[in-house]
């Protein structure tokens, strides 16, 4: 089979290696891959937006199989034109991906059906919001209606930083369009837990839970991020939680997608907060998470072909998903710097024996034929263990081995999980 995979980031690396461990599949390419993909596939310099440009190639490569990995395309509607053309994909719809694509959409879901999320306003305007939090109760969490590449989320502690957020998002138009209209919500306490899920849009098969780190600093501080590392599975999520996430949120929110006309089929992503009142949907994606793809697809035993082809075909039920009971941990190394400024183009050195526990995120080629960095979060080193603490010691052992200037990365990745202690 010839397969196609849209996006160019260490998520996209995870799934491509997964990909290849299928003997039916012959090439695959990446539009548009990056320096690190280069290895493992074949980068196609067509931009993860341009979907004029996916879908010619795709046609005109005769694609057996395409995955739309990153939430932009699929909000854009990759999934819809590929269809259109006769090209069979993993991933939801536009109107699907709008689960993802609109917060207040989402809100307005969960209200509507009785899932489980935290009470929330929505405001059009920045005058109004403001006024809101004159009176609102505190900490605040102001979030950017649209996509915003996973930054357009505030925890505000006082009316100061509430009063800033409100005007980066709305006045100043940090994330456009995405700023138009903002959700204020109460802000709830207890563990993050992410799932990711597979589903037809009937039947839902959740992997293995995992715990993300958000924030850029040791000891979760500093400003957010796309992800500084995870690890799998997340204590804090017990098999008693699980079923009633199954019976509360997962089943339910599938369902009410479909009577909404937007049945979702591709990865539902599912941020949860498990607090004193039981666990409380914190978002939706609808994608992979990166870097939770990371730490998830090292442990999945099942084909993951096979696994996207039931998601599309209507034949999950039918279809066996297995995770290994081992664990997983993954340790982002970043351009120091980042989430707000940092350089590019040094070169990355990574020993050969390293390559395969190595998803590269932020590289180009090199002119010496290499590596170089090239983006905020370069690559992610993931190790697994038969336990969580030798899973974190061998992927930091990696880390210790792999270089480039200006290099960053949290000492802390695993260590809430390992001091857990869960009823």
């Amino acid at each position: 089979m010839k397969l196609m995979v849209v996006g160019g980031g260490g998520r996209e690396h995870a799934i491509i290696k997964k990909l290849k461990e299928n003997p039916e599949v012959e090439v695959i390419y990446a539009l548009p891959g990056n320096g690190g993909i280069a290895a493992d596939a074949v980068c196609v310099p067509v931009a993860a937006t341009d979907i004029d440009g996916i879908v010619d190639f795709a046609v005109s490569e005769k694609i057996d199989y395409a995955v739309v990995a990153p939430d932009d395309p699929l909000c854009l509607g990759a999934v819809d034109r590929l269809n259109e053309a006769g090209i069979e994909c993993f991933g939801p719809t536009a109107k699907a991906a709008e689960i993802e694509g609109s917060k207040v959409f989402a809100k307005g879901l969960m209200k509507k059906y009785g899932i489980p999320t935290a009470s929330y306003e929505v405001f059009g305007s920045a005058g109004e919001a403001l006024a809101f939090l004159e009176t609102a109760p505190l900490p605040a969490v102001i979030k950017a209606d649209g996509l915003a590449l996973g930054k357009g989320v505030t925890i505000a502690g006082t009316r100061e930083e509430a009063f800033a957020a409100v005007r980066t998002v709305m006045e100043d138009r940090v994330f456009g369009k995405s700023g138009d209209r903002i959700v204020i919500e109460e802000y709830l306490e207890g563990p993050e837990v992410s799932v990711l899920a597979f589903t037809d849009g009937e039947c839902i098969k959740p992997m293995v839970s995992s715990m993300d780190h958000k924030r850029a600093f040791d000891g979760d501080r500093g400003p957010n991020t796309g992800g500084m590392g995870t690890v799998a599975p997340n204590p804090f999520y017990t098999e008693e939680i699980a079923q009633r996430c199954m019976r509360e949120i997962f089943l339910p929110t599938v369902a009410a997608m479909k009577a909404e006309g937007r049945t979702f089929r591709g990865c539902l992503y599912f941020g949860l907060m498990i607090t004193s009142d039981g666990p409380k949907v914190i978002e939706y994606n609808c994608r992979f998470g990166d870097p939770e793809t990371q730490v998830v697809l090292p442990l999945l035993e099942s084909d993951l072909l096979t696994v996207m082809l039931a998601t599309s075909r209507g034949t999950l039920a039918e279809t066996e998903v297995r995770f290994s009971d081992r664990s997983a941990c993954c340790v982002i190394m970043a351009s120091e710097g980042y989430p707000v400024k940092y350089k590019k183009g040094f070169p990355v050195t990574i020993p050969d024996d390293l390559l395969p526990k190595v998803y590269i995120a932020g590289t180009a080629p090199a002119p010496d034929g290499g590596i170089m960095t090239s983006g905020g979060r370069v690559l992610g080193v993931t190790a697994v263990g038969d336990s969580l603490a030798e899973a974190v010691r061998n992927a930091y052992e990696g880390v210790g081995r792999i270089s480039f200037e200006n290099a960053y990365y949290r000492h802390d990745i695993g260590r809430r999980a390992l001091a857990a202690k869960v009823d």
